[in-house]
C-alpha cells in the first residue's frame, strides 16, 4: 500500500472556482470508498489546474484499481517535479518503484529507485527495494553490491542475507552463499525463506535427502508464499522419485 495523507505539504486546498471542488484530503479518503470515483474527481482535477497534489491523489486512486503502470508514471513524474519539496521527491520515486514492480516493469523500478537514491544515498530500505528489483532482472552483480551496502549496516537481516545468498549462488559464488544462509540461520533459526534457499543449495550438490528436510520444515511453517514453494520443491521432488 502506498502513502496516503501528509505525503504532500503542499495544494491541498480546493480549487477556485472549479464546480467539482476538491481538498487533498478528501479525494484521498475517497480512494478507500469508491476508488472509481476518486480516480475520475482526481482526473477532473487535475485538469483544472489541482496541481502535484491531484496528480498524487490520481496515482493513489489508480494504484487502488491495480492500474499499475499508470500510477507509477505519474508517481515517477512527480518526483521529478521540481515544484515539490526535495524531502519528498525520495518517498515518491520509492512509491513509484513499488507500483513498477506490481506492473511487472522491474527495469523502471531499477531507474526510480536509482532517483530516489538520489537524495538518500545509504537508505536502507531503497536500496533493498532495488536489490530485489535488479534480482528480477538476473542483475545479480547488482542486487549482490546493493545487499552488501546495507548488510554492512546490519549484518543481522536474514531476509537480505537471503536474497544475497540467492544473487551470490546464482554468479557462482557457492561458498559465499552458502555463508550468508549460516548467517541467516543463526539470527533467525530455522527460518522458511532460508530452509528453501538451503534446500535448493542441497539439491543441487546431490543430497536430495537434505533438501526434501529443508523444504519439509519451511512447508510446515505455514508461511504464506515461502511455504507455497516449499511445497512445490518438495512435490517436483517426490515425482523425481525422492523422499
Amino acid at each position: 500500500m502506498l502513502k496516503r495523507a501528509a505525503l504532500l505539504g503542499f495544494a491541498l486546498a480546493a480549487v477556485p472556482g472549479h464546480a467539482e471542488s476538491v481538498s487533498y484530503g478528501d479525494c484521498v479518503a475517497m480512494v478507500d470508498r469508491s476508488p472509481q470515483t476518486a480516480e475520475r474527481k482526481a482526473a477532473d482535477w487535475q485538469a483544472h489546474d489541482g496541481g502535484a497534489a491531484a496528480m498524487h491523489c490520481h496515482a493513489l486512486a489508480l494504484y487502488a484499481l491495480k492500474r499499475y503502470g499508470e500510477a507509477a508514471r505519474i508517481l515517477d513524474a512527480l518526483g521529478r517535479n521540481r515544484d515539490v519539496p526535495r524531502g519528498e521527491r525520495s518517498a515518491l520515486f520509492q512509491q513509484a518503484g513499488a507500483a513498477w514492480l506490481l506492473a511487472d516493469k522491474a527495469r523502471d523500478a531499477v531507474q526510480s529507485y536509482s532517483a530516489a537514491l538520489g537524495d538518500k544515498p545509504n537508505d536502507a530500505g531503497v536500496l533493498a527495494d532495488r536489490a530485489r528489483a535488479r534480482g528480477l532482472m538476473k542483475d545479480w552483480s547488482g542486487a549482490e553490491a546493493d545487499l552488501s551496502t546495507v548488510l554492512a549496516q546490519d549484518i543481522n537481516r536474514a531476509d537480505l542475507l537471503v536474497l544475497r545468498a540467492s544473487a551470490r549462488w546464482a554468479m557462482n559464488k557457492k561458498a559465499d552463499a552458502a555463508t550468508d544462509i549460516v548467517r541467516a540461520l543463526e539470527v533467525y533459526p530455522d527460518y522458511p525463506p532460508a530452509l528453501v534457499e538451503r534446500g535448493k543449495m542441497k539439491y543441487s550438490a546431490g543430497d536430495t535427502n537434505g533438501a526434501g528436510k529443508d523444504w519439509k520444515k519451511a512447508a510446515q511453517s505455514g508461511q504464506g508464499e515461502t511455504a507455497v514453494e516449499a511445497k512445490r520443491f518438495l512435490a517436483d521432488l517426490q515425482a523425481k522419485g525422492g523422499r
